[in-house]
């Protein structure tokens, strides 16, 4: 199964998807370049610079679609911090109506902290970025914000069975002038804004499921991003406060 589908199992498992927006265009992108070497380019230019950061810090704003049992649709917001430190170190404090926790990962075990109840779960995961979504999302439908972008090789990921490859054109977003890309893959379509500039970092992301006629997707904007944070070895270590209880992960 592809990486991507483990990110939309565990995203509509944990309710997280979002909607797509109205069509904006004045007429349809011109798709007779089924792969356009814009748009590739782009976006490998964007997973190189984020692959070959050795660290940073973004916060994540994430516009969550649950689509209800009376058929209506309803929008749930999340918000996260997230910590990468190469090679294989990461934090995230996520906070939303649904969910209240950190995640802390050291290159060798998990923890979940729910600092509102002070439960915690902690178990051995793998060495490594890739293997440890797998996991999580196999595991616990746990998904980290825009982990299949912050992957070292997320151009080759991302790219495969990619049968649609489209370049937007240009809009601004809270100030930041972005590259437009659209690609779609079979049960997957994902748009990605990248900055126009030096530091072509991802600003928005958009990921629709199309194998169910819902089109329920995952929405994320990506702000304040710092290449060169404070980062301590302690900030991926959990150490419980007194009081916090140890229970088990809910395995799926």
């Amino acid at each position: 199964m592809r990486y991507m589908k483990y990110l939309v199992a565990a995203a509509v498992s944990l309710l997280v998807v979002a909607a797509v927006g109205g069509n904006c265009w004045s007429q349809a992108p011109d798709t007779q370049l089924r792969i356009n070497p814009t748009a590739t380019g782009i976006l490998k230019r964007m997973a190189d610079f984020i692959g070959n950061a050795k660290q940073f810090r973004v916060t994540t704003e994430n516009t969550l679609e649950y689509k209800l049992d009376s058929g209506h649709r309803v929008d749930i917001d999340v918000s996260a911090d997230v910590i990468v430190s190469r090679p294989n170190k990461l934090r995230a404090e996520r906070r939303g109506k649904l969910v209240d926790q950190v995640f802390y990962y050291d290159g060798k075990n998990l923890t979940l902290y729910h600092p509102e109840t002070e439960f915690y779960a902690t178990e051995p995961v793998p060495d490594n970025y890739l293997e440890l979504f797998r996991h999580m999302a196999e595991n616990f439908r746990f998904a980290v914000p825009v982990s299949d972008l912050i992957l070292k090789d997320a151009y080759s990921l991302l790219m495969e069975e990619v049968d649609l490859a489209v370049f937007l054109g240009r809009s601004t977003i809270n100030g930041v002038l972005c590259d437009q890309l659209l690609f779609s893959r079979p049960g997957v379509d994902f748009q990605v804004w990248v900055a126009v500039g030096d530091k072509p970092f991802p600003y928005k992301y958009v990921v629709t499921d199309t194998s169910s006629t819902d089109l329920l997707s995952i929405r994320t904007t990506m702000r304040d991003w710092n290449f060169n944070p404070e980062v301590k070895a302690t900030d991926f270590t959990f150490t419980p406060p007194e009081g916090a209880e140890k229970i088990e992960f809910l395995l799926f």
